[in-house]
């Protein structure tokens, strides 16, 4: 009986995208604090071998498998533990649903997050969410829902936690937002010079460790739009309350700024294990074991402007969210190919927001969409994409 106790006494986690990155690390949380959070269910996209460690470490009720031609060698190893196994999309959700859960940790990339998200704020659940893909698609059909439920969205992207971290006192008096960015590997890079960047040289990002996906919409600029975009919907601030400055020290996160001209910055080194931690344990703070700035080290704080010129996804971004309705879930489909299409080969980075702006061309916007209006224009942006790149034959 005390065991049973003690497990629902623990605030219990449903994590969808326990083997990525900040799955990893949010497992380390986890473990750190093994008598606040109890693991209910995990997870991933492919990476079975790690999964099953997971599940074997933290015995969750529910383990899923977004590829599931993996659910036999699941349930071979795990079944007679008694965790259910379940796959494809539809795990995803029930995973992201489980009534035995308090909290959804969605941790996934890419539009994929969206409906286990709204799936698991209709069931009541808290939301930590670094999926920023649910906010750019369907931000107004999510913070609605969100808002009629009375659950507070809490943000892991360091960007919107430093925001929500430095608004604790209260937004009334707020005036403007301002994401950082570093400027990612090609921040002083000629036109020329981004003509020939690999894959791999994408993928070096000079300060922070992030899956595939992310750190290419880093290098291209698009990442701070989506971001732009996801800041809107949480804070509830118009677009021209948001601007981006490039930090190439990635130090300050994200500030704030009040009516009466102060600013509040939140700082910290380049770690998404704060981020992480604190949207677990919000409103306390614990110790993280994060390394510390060293200010004596440090010396200097730089700031400059975006480049759109060379970095054309983030005015791509800015469009979208003007023009709203449908028009980011474009956006973002298209990207969200085109930056497949790149790390394969097909196509060069530059081509990446060439292929979004044709796709957002071709976009006949809904203004005020239903879910279902969002997902048919979803697979129709993914599906148009797929046709550009494969008709390219130079842009």
């Amino acid at each position: 009986m005390n065991n049973i106790t003690n497990y629902y006494s623990k605030k219990r986690l449903s994590i969808i995208g326990s083997t990525g990155s900040l799955g990893t690390q949010t497992l380390n949380v986890v473990r750190r604090y093994s008598d606040r959070f109890q693991v209910v269910a995990l997870a991933a996209g492919k990476n079975t071998e790690l999964l099953l460690e997971q599940a074997r470490e933290f015995k969750p009720l529910v383990v899923s498998i977004t590829d599931e031609s993996k659910i036999p060698l699941l349930k071979n190893e795990l079944e007679s533990s008694g965790i259910k196994i379940v796959g494809g999309n539809n795990g995803l959700r029930e995973v992201a649903a489980l009534p035995d859960a308090d909290m959804l940790v969605n941790l996934v990339v890419g539009a994929v997050g969206l409906l286990p998200t709204l799936d698991a704020i209709s069931e009541g659940k808290e939301i930590a969410l670094a999926n920023k893909e649910t906010l750019v698609a369907g931000g107004a059909i999510v913070t609605r829902a969100a808002k009629e439920k009375g659950i507070d969205i809490i943000p892991i992207d360091s960007e919107h936690s430093a925001i929500f971290q430095c608004l604790q006192g209260g937004r009334e008096s707020l005036k403007r937002i301002i994401l950082t960015a570093s400027g990612g590997p090609f921040r002083q890079a000629s036109l020329e010079e981004l003509e020939k960047v690999t894959p791999q040289e994408a993928l070096r990002h000079p300060n922070w460790s992030m899956g595939g996906k992310i750190t290419v919409d880093s290098a291209t600029l698009m990442n701070k739009g989506l971001e732009v975009i996801e800041a809107m919907w949480l804070f509830g601030v118009e677009l021209s309350q948001i601007d981006v400055v490039v930090h190439p020290q990635s130090i300050i996160h994200s500030m704030v700024e009040f009516d009466d001209g102060a600013l509040l910055a939140q700082m910290g080194v380049p770690s998404m294990l704060v981020p992480i931690q604190y949207a677990l344990t919000y409103p306390e703070r614990l110790d993280s074991g994060a390394e510390r700035v060293d200010f004596a080290t440090l010396k200097t704080l730089t700031f400059e402007e975006p480049d759109m010129v060379r970095f054309p996804a983030l005015k791509l971004a800015y469009q979208a969210c003007k023009t709203g309705g449908t028009m980011p879930t474009a956006m973002n489909a298209a990207n969200e190919i085109a930056v497949v299409s790149f790390l394969s080969g097909k196509t060069k980075f530059i081509d990446i927001p060439r292929i979004i702006e044709k796709v957002m061309e071709r976009h006949n916007n809904i203004v005020d969409p239903s879910l279902d209006d969002i997902m048919f224009v979803d697979a129709w942006a993914r599906e148009q994409t797929r046709r550009f790149i494969k008709m390219a034959k130079g842009w």
